[in-house]
């Protein structure tokens, strides 16, 4: 069946809508990361870049690293920007923009999340690094797919709603497993793994009080209690959960790594929050490079 033109929005150059992008552009292995100013300081350490672009908060430089075509792009911040990008770049390997058809061959894609986060755990010290072995999402995004019901680990948010006593009206957690193969190429031992938090926002829904007072004041010291077999719960961002479910649907693999730079159990903060992410950023390049 063809695709209206109000479904899937194409700019006057042919480009996809909102991050300005054609295949093209892209690579097949697409690191991710929200802050704009970021993208450049992924791809400094380039031996090339052929290709940059920005629209919005959506800024892509795609080139060659130790051989490796990579793209990093900025999603922006949360869950509804991720809903963007995710389904944007999978459209631009998967539907054929002339016909507005899906492609019958599916091209697989990489998605590597480089970001920074607050760890749950006393002994997961800020400057660290995080594997998101699950992404926990508090966030509803899914749940607007129909098939996401089979991708997820049903008794894990079992387990999480009845730690939590997770408020009803908020909607129901959903959970996530990273994708298997991307992770085997990313993961070493100096790196901590679990699941990782997915918030709808930076104040009340993780926990913090300004002015307003939240729902469930004991929320992050339940979130910091979880353990579901010998998994526990690392840290708690914005973006994981929804890149996670996106991409399992879609079919392609994911992979979140977050630098540690505040530890919420023990009130800390990194001294150096530029070093912490440039560590990130060159232990992920090195490891993308021979994936």
């Amino acid at each position: 069946m063809k695709i209206q033109a109000s479904e899937l929005i194409l700019n006057a150059d042919g480009s996809i809508y909102h991050i300005n992008l054609r295949q093209e552009n892209v690579a097949e292995t697409i690191i991710l990361v929200g802050d704009p100013e970021r993208v450049p300081r992924v791809s400094k350490y380039f031996d090339t870049i052929e290709f940059s672009t920005q629209k919005r908060e959506f800024c892509t430089h795609t080139g060659i690293y130790k051989g490796k075509r990579i793209s990093v792009i900025s999603t922006g911040i949360g869950p509804d920007n991720i809903d963007i990008v995710i389904n944007e770049l999978d459209a631009l390997f998967n539907i054929d923009m002339q016909t507005r058809q899906p492609k019958t061959q599916h091209t697989r894609l990489n998605f590597i999340r480089l970001g920074t986060s607050g760890s749950l755990q006393a002994d997961i010290p800020v400057d660290s690094i995080v594997l998101s072995s699950h992404g926990l999402g508090m966030d509803n995004m899914i749940h607007a797919y129909r098939d996401a019901f089979h991708i997820r680990e049903i008794a894990m948010e079992d387990a999480f709603i009845e730690h939590t006593s997770w408020f009803e009206p908020k909607g129901r957690p959903y959970i996530v497993t990273c994708g298997e193969i991307l992770r085997e190429h990313l993961i070493s031992p100096q790196i901590f793994q679990g699941i990782t938090g997915t918030a709808p926002g930076f104040y009340g829904p993780q926990g913090r009080v300004l002015r307003l007072p939240v729902q469930d004041a004991f929320l992050n010291e339940k979130l910091h209690t979880f353990v579901y077999g010998d998994t526990r719960m690392t840290n708690l961002e914005m973006e994981t959960s929804a890149i996670y479910g996106l991409s399992k649907l879609l079919g392609h693999q994911a992979v979140s790594l977050n630098a540690i730079i505040a530890n919420r159990a023990t009130g800390t903060f990194t001294k150096d929050t530029k070093k912490a992410v440039e560590n990130l950023i060159q232990y992920a390049l090195d490891k993308i490079a021979k994936i």
